[in-house]
C-alpha cells in the first residue's frame, strides 16, 4: 500500500491517501494536490504555482513517475543533466534563485530570473527556451557567472564591485571577502588579471580613479591607493594623502572618486567630498552611510545610501536635495551611478534583496531580485546592471 503523501501549504497539514479521499491532519475531509507541472518543460515551471514547484523540486515528488504524477518509472535523464533530478539544471536554477520565484509575478518575469541562475553546465536547450519566454520582460541576460560554472570559470564571491573608466575602460573589479580583488572583462566576465594591492583584511569599498589608480577602503574605515601604470598628478597624490590622513582618525564606511574628488560616507550619517577647491559636507542620512557613488557629469553629483534606506542625491557647494531619489524600510546595501549616453544611471540594491535602476532625469525605475542577498552592485558605461552575490555575477541589459 503506498504510504500518504504530505502537502504543506499556506500553514495547513494536508495528508493525501494516494488510495483514497484526501484528508486534513484533523480528519476533516481536504481538496486534492494539484497535479504537478512538467518540471522539465521551463514553460510549465514559470507558469505554474511557484510554491508547488518548490516543493516538488525539494522533494523529488515527481522522481516516482512521469512529470505531474506521483508513481510509474523513473525518467532517463535529459541530455546536459547530472542525474534524472535535475531537470536539465532547471532544478538547480530554481533552488539558486529562491525566494524570488515565489513572488506574485508575470511567467516573463519568473522566466528572467531562472534564465540569469542558470549554470553553464545545464541542458543548452533551456538557454533559448527561456529567454523567449522573458521576452516581455524589462530586462535580457547579457551573461551569468555562477559557483561551480567552467566555461569561463566563477570569478569567487562578491563583496564589493567596481566598473572603471580611464586605462580601465571595459574592465570589472571584483572584490571577494579575502580582500583579493580580481578583473574581468565586462564583455563576458573572462578573467583579466588580478588587482596588485597588499591591503591586510576585508575590502568593504573600492573607487576606481579617471588615471588608472583605484582606491580602495579596508574594514578598518582606512584607505588604500593602488597606482596605475600612469603617474599621477602631483596635486592627486596630495588629495589622496589628504583624505588618507583624515580617514586615519574618523574612519569611513563609503568610498566614491571621481576625477579631482573624493567622495567618503561615516557612521554618523554624513557624506564628505574631498576637492581640489575644499571640502563640502552634507547630513544626508540619519544612522549609518552604507555607500556613496559620484557622477562625473555636465553638473557633478554625488548619490549616498544609508541604513535607513534613503538614497540621496547632492551636488557638492548646493543643499542636499530635500526629497529622496528613492526610500524604503530596509538598509541600502550597495550603490553605483555613473554617467551614460542617455543621461545619468544609478543602481541601488539594499538587504532584502531588491535591485533598482533609477534615473534621475527621468524615466522608468527597472526592478530586480536575484534571490540570494545581493552583496554589490555596479552600472557600466553602456547601461547595463551588474549585480553581485555569495555564488553568482550576473549582468543585465535594460531593454529599448
Amino acid at each position: 500500500t503506498p504510504a500518504p503523501a504530505v502537502l504543506r501549504a499556506e500553514g495547513r497539514v494536508t495528508v493525501v491517501d494516494l488510495d483514497g479521499e484526501p484528508e486534513a491532519a484533523d480528519g476533516a475531509s481536504a481538496r486534492p494536490a494539484p497535479p504537478l507541472p512538467d518540471l522539465s518543460d521551463p514553460a510549465a515551471v514559470c507558469a505554474a504555482d511557484p510554491l508547488l514547484v518548490t516543493t516538488a523540486y525539494v522533494t523529488g515528488a515527481a522522481l516516482a513517475g512521469v512529470p505531474g504524477t506521483l508513481d510509474g518509472p523513473e525518467p532517463s535523464p535529459r541530455p546536459g543533466e547530472g542525474t534524472a533530478d535535475e531537470h536539465g539544471g532547471l532544478r538547480t536554477a530554481w533552488m539558486r534563485a529562491g525566494q524570488s520565484l515565489c513572488r506574485e509575478q508575470e511567467p516573463a518575469e519568473r522566466a528572467l530570473v531562472l534564465l540569469a541562475a542558470l549554470g553553464d553546465g545545464a541542458d543548452p536547450r533551456l538557454r533559448p527556451a527561456l529567454a523567449a519566454l522573458a521576452d516581455g520582460a524589462p530586462w535580457r541576460v547579457r551573461w551569468a557567472r555562477h559557483r561551480g560554472d567552467l566555461n569561463p570559470p566563477w570569478p569567487g564571491p562578491v563583496t564589493v564591485l567596481g566598473a572603471a573608466g580611464g586605462p580601465l575602460e571595459g574592465t570589472l573589479l571584483v572584490g571577494d571577502p579575502t580582500g583579493t580583488v580580481r578583473l574581468l572583462h565586462e564583455a563576458d566576465a573572462t578573467s583579466a588579471g588580478r588587482l596588485a594591492h597588499t591591503v591586510p583584511g576585508r575590502i568593504t569599498a573600492l573607487a576606481p580613479a579617471p588615471d588608472g589608480t583605484v582606491l580602495l577602503l579596508d574594514d578598518r574605515g582606512r584607505l588604500h591607493a593602488v597606482r596605475g601604470a600612469a603617474p599621477r598628478p602631483p596635486y592627486l597624490e596630495r588629495l589622496t594623502e589628504a583624505v588618507s590622513a583624515t580617514l586615519a582618525r574618523h574612519p569611513g564606511t563609503a568610498l566614491a572618486a571621481i576625477a579631482g574628488s573624493v567622495v567618503v560616507g561615516d557612521r554618523l550619517g554624513s557624506v564628505h567630498a574631498f576637492g581640489l577647491t575644499g571640502l563640502y559636507q552634507s547630513a544626508s542620512h540619519s544612522g549609518r552611510v552604507t555607500a556613496v557613488a559620484a557622477v562625473e557629469s555636465e553638473t557633478p553629483f554625488v548619490c549616498s545610501g544609508g541604513a535607513d534606506g534613503s538614497v540621496r542625491l547632492w551636488t557638492p557647494g548646493r543643499d542636499t536635495r530635500p526629497e529622496p531619489l528613492v526610500e524604503r524600510p530596509s538598509p541600502v546595501v550597495s550603490l553605483h551611478a555613473t554617467e551614460t549616453p542617455h543621461g545619468p544611471l544609478v543602481a541601488a540594491a539594499w538587504a532584502d534583496g531588491l535591485v533598482e535602476l533609477h534615473r534621475p532625469e527621468g524615466g522608468p525605475t527597472l526592478a530586480f531580485r536575484p534571490g540570494p542577498p545581493v552583496r554589490a552592485v555596479a552600472v557600466t558605461g553602456a547601461g547595463s546592471l551588474l549585480v553581485g552575490t555569495d555564488d553568482s555575477l550576473v549582468c543585465l541589459a535594460p531593454r529599448s
